[in-house]
């Protein structure tokens, strides 16, 4: 069964084909994603690999967890499942009040 790891800390430049080539040492990579901001489109300098079975998983953990790579110093540890976040509150035009910092008198 395919296991995900978080992988923190990635070079800025990194893409997704070099983070499978990278951890395609450890065993058979699924999948290989780095995360980017959904406006700039840059790496957030982390990602997520998704290894073919939980032995090869756990050699990826022991082979890059605290590895060098490209300067910056990884970490590598198995994924949580995605977390509920609280609806978000405020912004613009949240609720009344007056938008745009405008007073009217």
């Amino acid at each position: 069964m395919a296991k995900k790891l978080y992988v923190g800390g990635l070079p800025y430049a990194m893409d997704g084909q070099a983070l499978e080539e990278v951890f395609s040492q450890a065993g058979q990579v699924v999948s290989a994603i780095i995360i980017t901001d959904k406006f700039s489109g840059r790496s957030k300098g982390f990602g997520f690999v998704e290894m073919s079975s939980d032995e090869e998983a756990q050699n990826a953990i022991s082979m890059f967890n605290g590895q060098d790579i490209e300067g910056r110093k990884i970490t590598v540890s198995e994924a949580r499942p995605m977390e509920d976040r609280p609806k978000r509150t405020g912004g613009y035009n949240n609720g009344g009040g007056n938008s745009g910092g405008h007073r009217r008198f």
